[in-house]
């Protein structure tokens, strides 16, 4: 145990198991004290956070409901006298096409990830903001600038990413801070996940390079790659906001945010609205180096 979080207190989302629970006890080996926050039994967690000194807490609910969401950081305030470090990692994983997904699996998802990474943090922020300090640390996926088969858990952390640049925007003058992990880690079965991302390599979609490595990663427990979570929850990682780390047992990596690159200025109010010849004429120079990520197949 390091101490770095020594005394500080935190909720962690999704604890019970796979990368919640690794967090968690990440944030205990540093000295946190840890409400362990599922919709399920967590007893292993509390047990194994126990085990290292630490005051743990549990609080069983759906992070989806709102007012469930303000319990979990009540909670922590009253049983452990603040709250100084959100994780929102719960989620789900259920892959589905634009062809085939529902309403009520669109509706499911997006609960889960985004309204539960909102519920949360909306709850927490304003405290963090009274105190002017916290940490927050929300869970995304590499999906989030889209994946095939993917849609409505791509769009769900895709907007987690979103919420999290904003985030970091309203809170950082109040010295509190909000990033995010794109984690890898064996979580599922990685047969299952072979399965799934096999067909991304023979459509094209994926290079079998990249299906190796992504493998080899879901090899590691999530354990292999939680530290990185307690080091942006520390006050080493004080002046790191608005940021997202890839995190995998083999690799470490910055997203670096969408920007525009290169942009064609004009004056609207002598050359008048944009023409189809001025777009066609721009659009090569715009595209330089693009590929397209899925080319039609041929009938």
């Amino acid at each position: 145990m390091a101490n770095r979080l020594l005394g500080r207190n935190a909720v962690v989302t999704g604890a019970s198991s796979g990368i919640g629970r690794a967090v968690a006890l990440a944030l205990a080996e540093e000295g946190a004290n840890v409400v362990v926050a599922d919709i399920i039994s967590s007893d292993d967690v509390i047990s194994q956070c126990r085990k290292l000194g630490v005051k743990v807490a549990a609080h069983y609910g759906d992070v989806a409901d709102f007012g469930t969401a303000e319990s979990m950081i009540k909670n922590c305030v009253d049983s452990l006298g603040s709250i100084d470090i959100l994780c929102n990692i719960a989620g789900i994983f259920n892959p589905k096409a634009i062809f085939d997904v529902s309403e009520e699996e669109w509706d499911m998802m997006i609960a889960v990830h985004l309204k539960g990474t909102f519920n949360l943090t909306r709850h927490a922020a304003p405290l963090m903001k009274r105190q002017r300090y916290g940490r927050i640390v929300n869970c995304i996926s590499e999906a989030w600038v889209g994946m095939p088969v993917d849609l409505p858990y791509s769009t769900a952390k895709g907007g987690i990413a979103a919420l999290t640049y904003s985030t970091a925007r309203d809170v950082g003058a109040y010295g509190v801070t909000c990033n995010a992990i794109c984690p890898r880690a064996g979580t599922r079965d990685v047969a299952d996940m072979r399965a799934y991302l096999w067909p991304k390599v023979t459509e094209g979609l994926m290079t079998r390079e990249l299906f190796d490595e992504f493998i080899n990663d879901l090899r590691a427990s999530p354990e292999y790659m939680s530290s990185i979570v307690a080091f942006l929850c520390s006050d080493g990682a004080s002046h790191i906001n608005g940021c997202i780390f890839g995190t995998s047992a083999s690799r470490l990596s910055y997203w670096a945010p969408a920007r525009e690159t290169i942009i064609f200025a004009r004056d609207w109010e002598k050359q008048g609205k944009w023409t189809c010849d001025e777009v066609e004429k721009y659009m090569p120079t715009l595209l330089s180096g693009y590929l397209n990520p899925a080319p039609p197949r041929p009938k």
